[in-house]
């Protein structure tokens, strides 16, 4: 059942601090509006993440922070329109951005879309506490609407102020990921798994590749087209000292959405073997977050994770870790049995 609820910003945010096991910080003296000096948001750098997102050239979380993700993208974008490969947001860039006449932010009235009320919390820490758990659902409401709009809770704060409310019917700036269409014609897609498309505001419209490569060096994932053109970009997180990326060509034969995850042990170098084997539940917030791209390569994949700021900045188990949101509009521009090529 869905609860009316209504809290500010910055007691959910202290609850979705709390949950990731991070010192809650001091409250600041004085929202700073975003546009106006000393806020957290670049509003030009925000407002670029926004159309190279549109553009399906993705930063990742969209926080207004200019990273090595972002820097990343605009390359990206520059190479697909034959501009200098700069990384850096200069005029021309702009102008060929701005083309797609997208506003950075819109004003959002938060639905029961937005809000599901289905919340865990504490959310376990441990598979053993994961493994009883039905669904990997939200932490809460502030967590579940930053997925929703491909951004953070601290992103959501800083747009709206401390004492903003958060609840269905409330109304929340919030970055400008609603999709042209989600239409997902063609698509052998149940209506669980496309309730999720919707959801995550994943575009319909894409155009289609007909390979992927994964650069070790460069932490991205490029899709590339018949003419292995570039078309689409995301920031990946490919493994570690222990569990390297598997260099090499691969296929991705099967898509799995909302997968629960065979949680082995013995495949993980820093478990203890004498650990029991679990399942572990299906949702945004499982190990693999909502979808597995399986490679032929056993027991590795292309797949989600319940953490999407830790793109590109934390370690994995070998596999392709993305956000949610971007595996989900990946699942969309190549077809099972697509071509990977993964590289140093």
């Amino acid at each position: 059942m869905l609860r009316q609820l209504f809290l500010s910003l910055s007691v959910v945010a202290l609850a979705a601090a709390g949950s990731a096991q991070t010192k809650p910080s001091k409250p600041e003296a004085q929202w700073v509006p975003p546009g106006t000096p000393g806020s957290k948001i670049d509003g030009t750098i925000f407002h670029a993440q926004v159309l190279l997102s549109a553009a399906g050239f993705s930063t990742g979380v969209i926080d207004g922070k200019e990273g090595m993700s972002f820097k990343a993208a605009v390359r990206g974008f520059q190479q697909s329109r034959g501009l200098p490969t700069s990384g850096k947001l200069d005029l021309a860039t702009r102008r060929a951005l701005l083309e797609q006449n997208r506003p950075s932010t819109l004003n959002v009235k938060l639905t029961g879309t937005d809000i599901s009320g289905d919340y865990v919390y504490p959310y376990p820490k441990k598979p053993e506490g994961q493994a009883k758990l039905k669904f990997a659902s939200y932490r809460n409401m502030l967590e579940e609407v930053a997925e929703r709009y491909h951004t953070t809770p601290d992103a959501i704060v800083a747009l709206n102020g401390p004492t903003a409310l958060i609840g269905v019917g409330q109304t929340l700036r919030l970055p400008n990921v609603v999709p042209s269409s989600t239409s997902y014609q063609g698509s052998e897609l149940k209506d669980e798994y496309r309730t999720w498309f919707v959801k995550l505001n994943v575009e319909a419209n894409v155009p289609q590749g007909s390979s992927i490569v994964v650069d070790k060096s460069e932490g991205q994932l490029k899709v590339m087209d018949d003419s292995d053109r570039l078309i689409a970009q995301f920031p990946v997180t490919t493994g570690s000292g222990h569990d390297p990326l598997p260099i090499g060509t691969w296929k991705v034969p099967t898509f799995s959405f909302l997968p629960p995850f065979h949680y082995q042990p013995d495949l993980f170098w820093d478990v203890d073997d004498s650990k029991t084997e679990k399942m572990l539940p299906a949702g945004p917030n499982g190990l693999v977050g909502v979808a597995w791209l399986d490679l032929s390569k056993e027991h590795y994949g292309i797949h989600g994770t319940p953490e999407p700021q830790t793109i590109g900045r934390t370690e994995s188990h070998g596999c392709i870790r993305m956000t949610n949101w971007d595996v989900l509009r990946l699942s969309r521009m190549v077809k099972p049995g697509v071509k990977a090529i993964f590289q140093a």
